[in-house]
């Protein structure tokens, strides 16, 4: 079955956000290696943090149900593109493997004060 997720978020309250609890949200969404791929840049990391929320979406759980914690969906920069490239762990792959879902592509966009996400994901054998 393919499924898709998409998050829209408004990168002003994204920043709100981050000013209000700069060390607890970058520690508990982001992976060390996706806080040194970012560093400070906040468009790079409103754009991880809706392809969280759109791969949680795709999963079915949501953040935190199921167990998957923001740190089971990492995005990291592909070296040679630079397009996105996600890696699941824990609970996240788990969830992943058990609805056989072991293709995924994941997209970001940003325009102005919006950054846009959209995930697909669907399984090897799929009959679509």
């Amino acid at each position: 079955m393919l499924k898709t997720g998409v998050d829209l978020l408004h990168l002003d309250r994204f920043v709100r956000v981050l000013k209000r609890h700069p060390v607890r949200l970058r520690t508990r969404v982001y992976t060390e290696r996706e806080q040194e791929e970012c560093g400070g840049n906040l468009p790079s990391l409103a754009g991880r943090f809706a392809l969280k929320e759109a791969v949680s979406k795709v999963l079915g759980t949501g953040l935190w149900r199921s167990g998957v914690a923001w740190q089971h969906i990492e995005i990291l920069r592909n070296p040679s593109t630079g397009e996105p490239e996600l890696l699941l762990h824990a609970a996240a792959a788990r969830i992943a493997r058990d609805q056989h879902l072991d293709h995924w592509s994941i997209s970001v966009s940003h325009d102005g004060q919006y950054v846009l996400a959209f995930v697909v994901a669907y399984p090897s054998v799929w009959s679509g």
